[in-house]
């Protein structure tokens, strides 16, 4: 594959859209009310930040 048609991949976008969605379901647990709840808000950020840099550096390739 060229790199055009790596950087246009139906994956990289698909990628995205998931770490955008755990990403925001760290944001709304964060409000939730359940014993350790900022634990895990802040692992569901991370892990959601960490997939869409994957993406973002898989799209620059």
């Amino acid at each position: 594959m060229n790199t055009t048609e790596n950087a246009n991949s139906e994956r990289h976008y698909i990628t995205i859209v998931i770490a955008i969605i755990i990403g925001l379901l760290g944001v709304y647990l964060r409000f939730a009310d359940f014993p350790y709840n900022n634990i895990v808000a802040n692992i569901l950020l991370i892990t959601g930040v960490g997939i869409a840099l994957k993406g973002v550096f898989g799209i620059l390739e």
